[in-house]
């Protein structure tokens, strides 16, 4: 029997912790491929620790005589992405962007994958998908972007506070932070936040936790929803008294380790891949964002209040080995209808994934911190996933 009355709790990172700077380099060097061949084939991992970045993984373009040219880009790249965050040697000395060593040790992909998921027109073979797994997708109602309510606004607390420290409002935090929000649920429903967790970088290395918490206090309540925060709220910001050196020079970071935190902060199950870094032939990626597509379409529909979707595939295969919806108890239709509607709504192949939602552009870093789901539509195709235009289309197929 499902629990009506209970808390629930989840994490943000911001842009600045060790990991999302891995994040965000490896999504800007995938971005730099897309720019110059929309089909190229990119799997792009980075390290990132005191003073240094490691750049690893494979790509491909339909330009091989070009490769090596963009590959001669990507220090400048990682160099920006770096800046844009916020590590500067003023505030940073161990791991900043006019220093950080760089090492690019990207390589051609593997002749035996390629064989495996490229299309042939001449034997009619579809193409196939990058690799085998399972994805997953999630909606539900509780919140207007139909995204639960606790990583929603753990994203929107660290969204803010990133605002006014780059526009210099707040200039005395560093990048590096995280953020976890204990929500309580009455009747299924989020009503208040029993606990507040804010670790946040700063520059004066005598500021106190204390002082800390009177700075952020106001943005935290300004993005939570009014009567969220009572006084029984117990707050625990800084909560080991100093946070100075933060971001890679405390903690070594990687990507692709921040899974739930990119998705739905553990309040629906996560496949075994990451997104970060990888070309939209990789279902890790492409078909996670179908699948919140689709769920996301089927709770706006109001065909339930709540829905996962799970979506499998194997390794050169083109068509999804299986279509499975959870709709919790709450759907107006059975599952096996909307698994049916799902199909018929939307080709569901790597090459219709991507051809749908037009992925094959240059729109991932901005995937890199805040989650890649609740996010607005935007015009030129990011996050064309969080869209609700198949609402018509899945009415009609069940």
């Amino acid at each position: 029997m499902a629990r009506h009355d209970y808390t629930f709790t989840s994490e943000s990172v911001s842009e600045g912790h060790p990991d999302k700077v891995c994040d965000r380099i490896s999504d800007a060097v995938l971005d730099l491929f897309l720019a110059e061949d929309p089909q190229a084939r990119v799997a792009c991992e980075t390290l990132a620790t005191t003073n240094r970045v490691v750049i690893g993984g494979e790509v491909r373009t339909a330009h091989e005589d070009r490769v090596w040219e963009i590959k001669d880009r990507v220090h400048a790249v990682a160099r920006e992405c770096i800046r844009e965050i916020g590590y500067d040697e003023e505030h940073q000395s161990g791991f900043n962007w006019q220093n950080v060593n760089i090492d690019n040790l990207l390589h051609a992909q593997s002749r035996d994958i390629a064989r495996g998921v490229d299309s042939d027109e001449e034997k009619k073979k579809a193409e196939g998908a990058g690799d085998q797994g399972i994805m997953f997708g999630y909606a539900v109602d509780e919140t207007p972007q139909l995204m639960p309510a606790p990583i929603l606004y753990a994203h929107a607390i660290l969204k803010r506070l990133a605002e006014v420290r780059k526009d210099g409002t707040e200039a005395w935090m560093g990048p590096d932070a995280k953020s976890q929000l204990s929500v309580r649920y009455e009747d299924g429903r989020p009503v208040g936040v029993s606990q507040i967790v804010l670790s946040t970088q700063h520059i004066d290395e005598h500021m106190t936790p204390k002082q800390v918490e009177e700075k952020v206090a106001p943005y935290i309540r300004e993005m939570l929803p009014e009567g969220w925060i009572t006084p029984e709220t117990v707050w625990h910001v800084n909560p080991t008294g100093k946070f100075v050196i933060g971001g890679p020079d405390g903690d070594a970071g990687l990507t692709g380790r921040k899974i739930i935190v990119d998705t739905y902060g553990g309040a629906a199950p996560h496949g075994g891949g990451a997104f970060s870094g990888k070309d939209p032939t990789k279902v890790d990626r492409s078909a996670a964002y179908a699948a919140r597509y689709l769920a996301k379409n089927v709770v706006a529909a109001g065909l339930a209040k709540r829905c996962t979707l799970q979506l499998s595939y194997a390794i050169g295969v083109a068509e999804p080995l299986s279509i499975y919806a959870d709709t919790h108890g709450t759907g107006e239709v059975s599952e096996e209808a909307i698994e049916k509607a799902a199909r018929a709504a939307m080709d569901l192949t790597p090459r219709g994934i991507r051809e749908h939602l037009g992925l094959n552009h240059p729109i991932y870093q901005r995937t890199a911190a805040y989650g890649h789901f609740g996010r607005a539509p935007e015009t030129d195709g990011g996050f064309s996933w969080e869209k609700t235009d198949l609402v018509e289309a899945l009415k009609a197929a069940v």
